[in-house]
């Protein structure tokens, strides 16, 4: 008897499971304009942990834009922090706020025309 286990015995998961993860990305960082952002890091992890899975796929443009939107997001976040010295951060951070909920928004209806996001 062979105890070893064979490369077949790795397989990806379907496409659909992925679908459901990009889905599932797109409702925490929906979320976090709730919590404060605190699920937006859950997203992150998310992301990171599955990406291998969904390269090469039409999931691929999905799983960037989403980690685009929390890197930019986290950039202009900072920029508005600082700007609150000048009385400027209001300003940044709806304007980032609209912006984060249009890639939100604009994603989740792309992925469920099942489509690939294009930048």
């Amino acid at each position: 008897m062979n105890n070893h286990t064979s490369d077949a015995e790795f397989t990806q998961p379907p496409l659909g499971d992925l679908k459901n993860l990009a889905l599932l990305v797109y409702i925490l960082q929906g979320l976090g304009f709730a919590t404060g952002g605190l699920t937006w890091i859950a997203a992150m992890m998310v992301n990171y942990i599955k990406f291998d899975s969904v390269r090469d796929s039409w999931l691929e443009s999905h799983f960037r834009w989403q980690l685009n939107t929390f890197w930019y997001g986290l950039l202009w976040w900072i920029v508005g922090l600082v700007l609150w010295l000048l009385l400027l951060g209001w300003l940044v951070w709806g304007l980032l706020s609209l912006w984060a909920l249009y890639r939100v928004v604009r994603g989740a209806l792309t992925l469920n025309d099942n489509k690939p996001i294009v930048f």
